[in-house]
């Protein structure tokens, strides 16, 4: 009988989409500390996982004359919960960071951008960005900015839709050079396509998955899935659940394996890792705008970070190998951090 819990204590578990950020910045404002070491530390612990990719999100009610400013006030709430807690978590910059933070027992912190609207039109801002730790880059969320435009989670009236814009296809070639990774998830279909004409490093899609298996737009296709793949990209499973399935009902953790098993089967494991993108905490700072553009109430499907054991079980009874299953739980999306960093 294989030991489950020995596999997934031997992995190396990324999570790579967690907006935990904005929920931190809140509560440092009315004088808390120690919040990450408090409230999601424990949950860090128990479910083994070792990297966190802490993406920075700027709510629509914010954008644009406040992004640059809500962004920094979250990069700014991270570095200071680093001080607070040095003993137990850590900013990650590059590759030898990842493996230190794990070898001390820290958690390791890289950051993402969910959106370009902090640059604003303004190149020079992100190597201000890269300086400060950002070593993802999300080019949109589900709306337009200057880069390009978002994917809805459900059909809107709207006119022409565009892809990448000439600043997005400068933004694009300035992050690669600098080091910084590209992340395709919410682009809409045209956008998705012109960053693959664009980019020459792999590319992710942090946390997306299947539109075969869940019908919605901020899904992938069938054929972006290969695209990435070809780019030696990874996707990342999102826990959400009308990401998950169609319907409610049908939205839970073997559900979420499908999406796993259709990507191997399409592009191979190598391909495929975890961006839980675990929402029900923040629910609560979510916009009534935003709000709007969400056809169901979320949920997640997987039932908090302390829940991903359960993951490496399912992966293990569908039949895949260790080695694959510790590629899936993190080490594909450090290759490919390795890769891009430099």
């Amino acid at each position: 009988m294989r030991e489950y819990s020995r596999i997934h204590r031997n992995a190396h578990v990324v999570d790579a989409h967690f907006d935990l950020l904005m929920d931190v910045e809140v509560q440092r404002g009315y004088g808390r500390k120690k919040i990450i070491e408090t409230n999601y530390l424990p949950e860090f612990l128990r479910g083994g996982v070792n990297t966190i990719v802490s993406s920075v999100f700027v709510d629509s009610n914010f954008v644009p004359e406040m992004s640059l400013r809500k962004a920094l006030n979250q990069i700014s709430a991270l570095y200071a919960e680093a001080d607070e807690s040095p003993e137990k978590i850590m900013i990650c910059k590059k590759y030898d960071d990842i493996v230190t933070a794990k070898k001390e027992g820290k958690v390791g912190f890289i950051l993402s951008l969910e959106g370009a609207e902090p640059l604003y039109n303004d190149l020079s801002l992100l190597r201000i960005f890269y300086e400060l730790g950002v070593r993802i880059i999300g080019l949109v969320w589900s709306r337009r900015n200057y880069v390009g435009e978002g994917s809805h989670f459900s059909p809107v009236r709207e006119g022409k839709r565009g892809g990448i814009t000439d600043f997005g296809v400068q933004l694009i070639k300035e992050a690669e050079k600098m080091g910084i990774v590209i992340d395709v998830s919410h682009l809409n279909d045209e956008g998705f396509w012109d960053v693959m004409q664009f980019v020459d490093k792999p590319v992710i899609a942090s946390h997306s998955n299947c539109r075969s298996i869940a019908n919605t737009m901020r899904n992938l296709t069938d054929e972006q899935i290969q695209a990435i793949a070809a780019k030696d990209g990874v996707i990342g499973m999102n826990a959400t659940s009308f990401f998950t399935a169609d319907t409610d009902e049908k939205a839970d953790v073997e559900h979420l394996l499908d999406h796993v098993d259709h990507i191997a089967g399409l592009v191979g494991v190598k391909h495929i890792g975890l961006g839980l993108d675990l929402c029900e905490n923040f629910m609560k700072y979510v916009s009534p705008e935003n709000l709007a553009m969400i056809p169901r109430k979320p949920f997640d499907v997987v039932k908090g970070h302390s829940a991903l054991p359960q993951l490496t079980e399912g992966l293990g009874r569908r039949g895949y190998s260790d080695g694959e299953i510790e590629l899936i739980l993190g080490k594909n999306f450090i290759r490919v951090f390795a890769e891009v960093w430099g």
